[in-house]
């Protein structure tokens, strides 16, 4: 149960701590110890039966895809439990072993996720195409392939303490990586705008809306008095929140949500801090554009915020101040060498 422990509260992505993982892993391989008791312990020596409990027990743990490491240890112990132990049988396995198992798992579930991290640690697709088509992300179309990752696994053919998702996140971060210290560093404060119409919680809709149509921008920054963004609102929240899904009376319908109610108490959006996105990504000054570029890409962000050391807004980056960028610092490295051919 330590050795548990440490991978659940310590490694809790590896797939070796995962729930299925511990309880069957502890559970099964504790009635395997207790099956090789019963029927060979009077066959043979102490340690060749506690090896051949601790062999069986791993290879049951392969096929039924719960290896868990201290499961070795819960057969062993069936073994070399003494008396008490082989006087409980299959009862030690269902018994402290399965309890002990589902309250650790219990605690790590607690424990994990008051911590911030994500347990259990499901398969989930490192990018997912935020437009729920088949057609895989922007950052994966040149580079390295999911089916590649998934050929090169199976000719390795060993178990990896670390899970595919991650393991795919952490090789599409290396690329990134690789292509910033090849091709220099922009950051995010070297392309940002400025000069960027930003709204307050208590800003209300229709200022909001003409600043924005006025300004031809798709989306504002909501700041606290700190100048601190607390959220983000876009055309697209305009036309959720007013239930525009009847194309015919869209005027009609957006008109109507924009206009103020009068009363001090109503239901109706009148401000934007009541429709806006709140804690949205957000990047610093010396952020490098290429960590922006799988946010835009692949989650579909258009815009993000710019914040100072302090936390306070500086600026925003759109799709286009990275498109340009790229662009541009491309076009510069291929001059000289146009030049000298």
């Amino acid at each position: 149960m330590g050795a548990s422990s440490v991978l659940l509260f310590c490694l809790p992505a590896s797939p070796l701590a995962q729930p299925w993982s511990v309880v069957g892993g502890n559970v099964i391989s504790a009635l395997v110890g207790a099956a090789c008791v019963r029927w060979l312990g009077h066959a043979l020596p102490l340690p060749a039966l506690a090896a051949l409990a601790t062999a069986l027990a791993i290879g049951a743990m392969f096929s039924l895809r719960c290896l868990h490491p201290p499961g070795g240890a819960a057969a062993l112990t069936s073994v070399i439990g003494g008396p008490a132990v082989h006087a409980a049988g299959f009862g030690f396995a269902f018994g402290p072993v399965l309890t002990d198992s589902l309250l650790l798992v219990a605690a790590a579930i607690v424990y994990n996720n008051l911590t911030g991290r994500r347990y259990p640690h499901s398969q989930v697709l490192a990018h997912p195409n935020p437009h729920a088509t088949k057609d895989a992300v922007p950052t994966v179309r040149l580079g390295f392939q999911p089916q590649d990752l998934d050929d090169v696994l199976k000719r390795y053919g060993q178990v990896l303490d670390i899970s595919r998702d991650d393991l795919e996140a952490l090789f599409l971060q290396t690329e990134l990586r690789a292509y910033q210290r090849r091709f220099g560093v922009i950051s995010c404060g070297d392309i940002m705008s400025k000069d960027v119409i930003t709204a307050e919680f208590g800003t209300s809709l229709v200022t909001a809306w003409r600043d924005m149509r006025s300004h031809r921008i798709a989306a504002v920054p909501v700041l606290n008095p700190a100048r601190r963004v607390i959220g983000m609102v876009t055309q697209g929240d305009f036309l959720q929140h007013s239930g525009l899904d009847d194309y015919r009376s869209m005027r009609e319908r957006l008109l109507e949500f924009l206009r103020p109610s009068g009363r001090s108490h109503s239901e109706k959006a009148e401000v934007v801090g009541q429709i806006m996105t709140p804690r949205p990504k957000v990047a610093r000054i010396d952020t490098p554009i290429v960590d922006l570029v799988p946010l835009m890409a692949d989650a579909g962000l258009h815009h993000v915020p710019v914040v100072d050391h302090e936390d306070r807004f500086a600026g925003i980056v759109t799709q286009s101040d990275v498109v340009a960028a790229l662009y541009e610092h491309r076009l510069a490295e291929a001059a000289p060498a146009a030049a000298s051919a």
